[in-house]
């Protein structure tokens, strides 16, 4: 069995379309859109893909008309292409946001995964770092053998000894300093945190050309350029 992890694609198409893994099943940790181009495309895809799915806080936004709640560097970015977002995805896309779990729990080869986006006691908004001190007592409340999350968009693999916390990263929106598409693979009990190239600049010249302010798509350019949040 073998099951390709992703998460936070944020609208990123060529990003999506560059993880060129084969798989038995594909699990989205959440945040499908917001802040890349395409956001009706990667939904679209991941409806038609993906064997679980659970809520970010960026499809929780654009699904209900609410705040994101990111990080101040961010925010800025997040209310003009949430704007964006809403006025280019269908009634039915965004219903489609709404309505998935916050959660989801999966049993594969005599192994128990949980699913959230950002923290099983938070699974819309708390960011938690790789730092294990600050991932024991989530996963001392866990029934669970692997804990998959996302949002923070930094990939990391902790073994806490019984409970294996797993970030794969960001797809479609990188924060560790190389602009590649980050994603992770589980296969036959081995967790395995993987990287590819995507054509960054095809991106780029999307947002380059979206009708929002010159100074947030510059913005989310230079995120996608450098893989990492503005200075």
């Amino acid at each position: 069995m073998k099951i390709a992890i992703l998460s936070d694609i944020h609208g990123n198409l060529e990003a999506l379309r560059s993880v060129a893994e084969s798989w038995d099943e594909l699990w989205v940790l959440g945040d499908l859109v917001n802040y890349g181009p395409n956001p009706a495309e990667v939904v679209d895809f991941v409806r038609q893909n993906a064997t679980v799915v659970v809520r970010g806080n960026h499809d929780h936004a654009v699904g209900a008309g609410e705040d994101p709640r990111c990080s101040p560097a961010f925010r800025e970015m997040a209310r003009a292409m949430m704007a964006y977002t809403e006025s280019v995805l269908s009634d039915e896309q965004k219903a489609y946001l709404r309505q998935l779990p916050l959660t989801a729990h999966r049993e594969v080869g005599g192994q128990r995964f949980f699913l959230c986006h950002a923290v099983p006691s938070d699974p819309l908004f708390k960011y938690c770092p790789g730092e294990p001190s600050l991932w024991r007592p989530e996963a001392a409340a866990m029934d669970a053998d692997v804990v998959t999350v996302g949002h923070t968009h930094l990939p990391f693999v902790i073994d806490l000894g019984g409970v294996c916390i797993v970030n794969p990263g960001s797809v479609g929106q990188p924060k560790h300093g190389v602009p590649e598409a980050r994603y992770a693979v589980w296969e036959d009990s081995v967790i395995s945190l993987r990287s590819c190239r995507y054509p960054v600049e095809e991106t780029v010249r999307k947002v380059l050309a979206l009708p929002i302010d010159m100074h947030i798509r510059r913005q989310l350019a230079g995120v996608l350029l450098t893989g990492a949040p503005p200075a």
